[in-house]
């Protein structure tokens, strides 16, 4: 078991972060290690009346080049990559004047809070680390000597440990640190690299990296039988990944995405504009509506599908106001997410111990660039987010009749929801709120079959005479390939229509509308999302 234990005598520390830098490094004295460090931390810790040696005294060169080089030298990375039980190792050490180092504290220059608050290409650059990676490196690949801690949340279990064992390591913990310091600098150069490719306007660079830090480990994934966990990666997307859970229990994985998808379709809707709501099931839109309030925008949701909004997840464009609270409350909800919420509305939702409220700070840019990536067998697809808005669009008239502007203003609206559904898509929409979603059929006859089925079903619960789809626009996420999802979709009472356009058969789709006195414009734009 001994040979597994490793005391530590010497420790080199250079750390970006500070924090708890000072009290890490003085309970490391107190078991007599001697203490290394460079720059700034050698002074913050020699400040606090630690005794430092500097790493220039180290390795016999000044720091240089701004402090570019410093710790790039023999007598730094011979003492780290020694294996103490190799002879031929130890003699060079003896005959090169290098003792060994057996701890090593590194974070790393902070590159990406550098590229997040959108630096200049040359500051960026200059908060790329070189010498830290190379130390954290080699350190790791030699964890059967050395311990390697690359950020403060480790210092107390290094702690731990020393006070378990007598201020030794054992290789179990060693191996731990290993392993996430290896992680941690695949994923400092992956976003290296992806902020280089992004710079050079290269979209498919030879090589992709994709990294994230982990959020929590979730209790399972799609299903019990799958592990699962959630990842924060280094884009700065407001969203679930940011959001502040207020109360309840763990969000599942299903749930993570669900309130991605719900989040996403809402920040559509501009909250100077008008008050949104979407509700969604298994990713899903199964309703959304606009309206003068975050109330009036849940009511007129919730009459699209309220079968379907039985345990969704609701979001919102706006603050979570009492009244929204208290009508959101009224039918089991399984999350709630907004940018913000009141003292108020956070303690009528609190009254539900199993309804959880995000707060996520604000609403992610529909507009914003951005990758989005994929796993297949074997590959990774990653592609550039759909971030058209229709709004950017020339709608273009193709038919014989040309849109009123209520029912342009619906049109505009549905194809915004539209964006949000899975393919193939057929959305009704009336008075800026969703009457008949059909989603991720095979068929897009089927889905506005279903879209119009489902519109009846809401009527008959209402106890209204006919379905909102009377009078109503339809959105379609792509062409018509033939004329006949077009007629299901007029014979459930539409009045006019927004879809792409490109099919071969456009020409036979619009005769059709025309020979039933609808309108039709085209975006030139395709929403297909699987």
């Amino acid at each position: 078991m001994t040979e597994y234990l490793r005391r530590a005598t010497r420790a080199l520390i250079s750390v970006s972060d500070k924090t708890g830098i000072v009290e890490f490094a003085r309970a490391l004295a107190g078991y007599g290690i001697e203490l290394i460090s460079t720059g700034g931390t050698r002074r913050i810790l020699g400040e606090a009346g630690l005794a430092v040696l500097d790493i220039s005294e180290l390795t016999g060169f000044p720091e240089m080049m701004d402090g570019r080089v410093k710790t790039l030298h023999p007598a730094v990375h011979g003492g780290l990559l020694a294996v103490r039980s190799n002879a031929r190792h130890t003699e060079a050490m003896r005959a090169q004047h290098i003792r060994p180092i057996d701890l090593v504290i590194v974070n790393l220059y902070p590159f990406e809070e550098t590229v997040a608050r959108r630096a200049s290409f040359t500051e960026c650059i200059e908060n790329i680390d070189i010498g830290g990676p190379a130390m954290i490196r080699s350190a790791a690949k030699n964890h059967a000597d050395v311990a390697v801690v690359v950020e403060p949340t480790d210092y107390a279990i290094v702690l731990d440990e020393f006070a378990q064992h007598g201020g030794v390591t054992t290789l179990a913990l060693r191996r731990r640190l290993s392993a996430k310091a290896f992680a941690r600098t695949a994923a400092y150069d992956a976003a290296i690299a992806n902020w280089f490719a992004d710079e050079l306007g290269d979209r498919a660079p030879d090589y992709r990296a994709v990294s994230g830090r982990l959020i929590e480990e979730l209790r399972y994934g799609e299903n019990p039988h799958q592990s699962a966990a959630f990842y924060r990666t280094p884009e700065a997307r407001l969203g679930v990944a940011t959001a502040r859970q207020t109360q309840g229990k763990q969000l599942s994985y299903n749930n993570i995405n669900d309130i991605d998808a719900a989040y996403e379709c809402v920040a559509e809707f501009d909250p100077a504009r008008t008050a949104a709501c979407a509700i969604i099931k298994h990713a899903n839109p199964c309703a959304v509506a606009e309206g003068d309030s975050l109330l009036a925008a849940y009511r007129k949701a919730l009459a699209c599908d309220p079968v379907s909004a039985f345990g969704g997840i609701v979001a919102l464009n706006r603050t979570l106001e009492a009244e929204a609270a208290r009508a959101i409350t009224e039918i089991f909800t399984e999350v709630i997410i907004a940018p913000n919420a009141t003292e108020e509305a956070i303690a009528i939702v609190g009254a539900k111990k199993n309804l959880r409220l995000l707060i996520a700070g604000g609403l992610p840019d529909p507009r914003a660039r951005g990758l989005t990536a994929k796993t297949v067998a074997g590959g990774l697809l990653v592609q550039s987010r759909d971030n058209a808005v229709v709004d950017d669009m020339e709608l273009k008239p193709v038919t014989r009749r040309a849109p009123s502007n209520a029912e342009l203003r619906d049109l505009r609206f549905a194809f915004r929801v539209a964006k949000h559904v899975k393919s193939n898509t057929i959305v009704y929409a009336k008075d800026s709120a969703t009457v008949g979603i059909g989603a991720g059929q095979t068929s897009r006859v089927d889905s506005a079959r279903i879209a119009a089925r489902k519109a009846e079903d809401a009527a008959k619960e209402a106890g209204l005479a006919e379905p909102a789809t009377r009078g109503s626009v339809v959105a379609s996420d792509a062409f018509f390939p033939f004329a006949d999802g077009l007629l299901v979709a007029i014979e459930a009472g539409a009045t006019a229509v927004i879809q792409p356009g490109g099919s071969v058969r456009d020409d036979e789709v619009i005769k059709a509308a025309d020979e039933h006195g609808i309108a039709m414009v085209l975006t030139g734009t395709r929403h297909f999302r699987h």
